[in-house]
């Protein structure tokens, strides 16, 4: 039997469990260094202990920025073998979480796929699948029914749930007398304003969450609490709604805590980019260190078909200021269920953000790369260039398809090529350009 309940009882205890120590490799850092980190809760170590499969990565704003894909089908597109192709793409290109976010079918046998077969963390968002495990709806739903599948998401190994619990009866008011332009945009804080709304009754993951804490406790999940309120376009930003149930999502974590449950906190999802530092720096001091997890976030509202980029300048900005964790958006975002190449561009884009953070931080060896690629662009080394390209298969089908004369250039400069000039003029070389 194990002296621990969870990576935090352990670290708080002084034991430096196998995810703990493979961690403190990846970042660089010693145990002695990461262990007051994860018992502090400044840091977590997201891994169910059914999720056999797992490559522990560690979550906090000192270490490397990390990044979440979410996948799943739906009532339009519900091919479960096409969500599998979009993990096994996903994991190829080093994404650190997975969450299932699927709303229709048989949820089950997917998300059991994924903590049997997945090294990545997996995320699910309980309320979702309360609807479809009962195939009952919302209003049928008792309090009993939402404890019950957080219960059967631990048992199935999931490292991470997303729990609306900061949402509570007063913001039924709040929302009603603040008049948001875009009201609730979080689906499962939609859902359980709703819930609240039919039923008359007080938040389910808010009223039980000392029972919740005990299955999370049990299985060792992380407990995401989610930002039901967070504002859905930019008039919304930093407004009563988003902050009020920040400061609550702060007591919410202090009770885990005193429970050595791990915590991650969500946040803002669309918001002016002069607003975000100062809303990281106010989690981080609420929610006192607590990893921050941000959608985005989106720092323009009329971007459609390209808000992977809008949601990577906000990334970079947040991840600088304090985000330890960035969850992708793709292409499709506010369109349409994502497909293969959304995905694969969300990807890149977030990973550029969350590079490009970590280089501001001074991450240790963030820079490394950089400086591999300076190397290989002063020598003109093309096939070393494609091997610290964040997407090498892109960067070489458009040099090959746009092939220079010379191979020493591209086809952009030729001759002119600046690199090739100063190599050959420090050399002592004839510089040729006709």
């Amino acid at each position: 039997m194990r002296e621990y309940a969870t990576q935090m009882e352990a670290a708080r205890k002084g034991i430096a469990t196998a995810e703990l120590k493979k961690v403190a490799v990846k970042e660089r850092m010693t145990v002695e260094e990461l262990m007051p980190l994860v018992a502090e809760g400044k840091a977590v170590i997201c891994a169910n202990r059914k999720h056999a499969c797992i490559e522990p990565e560690g979550i906090g704003s000192m270490l490397k920025t990390k990044i979440n894909v979410n996948l799943g089908v739906s009532r339009d597109c519900k091919n479960y073998d096409t969500e599998m192709q979009k993990v096994m793409e996903a994991v190829n290109m080093g994404v650190h979480a997975i969450m299932d976010l699927s709303s229709h079918g048989d949820t089950i046998p997917f998300r059991r796929k994924l903590t049997s077969e997945c090294p990545a963390m997996i995320g699910t968002v309980p309320v979702y699948d309360s609807v479809i495990h009962y195939q009952r709806d919302l209003a049928d739903l008792t309090a009993r029914d939402f404890m019950d599948v957080v219960r059967l998401h631990a048992e199935d190994g999931v490292d991470f749930v997303t729990l609306h619990c900061g949402i509570t009866r007063k913001t039924i008011e709040q929302i009603k007398k603040h008049k948001r332009k875009m009201n609730i945009v979080s689906r499962g804080g939609s859902l359980v304003f709703a819930w609240m709304s039919m039923t008359g009754e007080e938040n389910p993951f808010y009223e039980y969450y000392d029972e919740i804490l005990e299955i999370c406790r049990e299985y060792d999940v992380t407990i995401s609490l989610g930002d039901a309120c967070r504002p859905g376009c930019l008039a919304d930003g930093s407004d009563v709604c988003q902050i009020e149930e920040l400061v609550r999502l702060g007591e919410l974590t202090r009770r885990a805590w005193e429970r050595d449950v791990q915590v991650m906190v969500e946040g803002p999802g669309h918001m002016p980019m002069d607003q975000i530092a100062a809303n990281m720096k106010l989690q981080q001091t609420i929610c006192m260190g607590a990893p921050f997890y941000v959608l985005g976030p989106i720092v323009t509202d009329i971007a459609p078909g390209y808000d992977h980029i809008t949601s990577a300048i906000g990334g970079a900005i947040a991840a600088q200021n304090g985000a330890a964790f960035l969850c992708y958006v793709t292409p499709a975002e506010h369109l349409a269920l994502p497909n293969v190449e959304d995905v694969k561009q969300g990807i890149i884009a977030a990973k550029i953000a969350a590079h490009a953070a970590d280089l501001a931080k001074g991450v240790r060896g963030a820079r490394e790369i950089d400086d591999q690629m300076a190397e290989a662009r002063r020598s003109l080394d093309w096939e070393a260039q494609w091997e610290c390209a964040i997407d090498p298969q892109t960067a070489r089908k458009i040099r090959n398809d746009r092939k220079p004369e010379h191979d020493d250039t591209c086809s952009m400069c030729g001759k002119f090529c600046a690199v090739r000039s100063m190599n050959k003029a420090l050399s002592g070389a004839y510089i040729d350009i006709l």
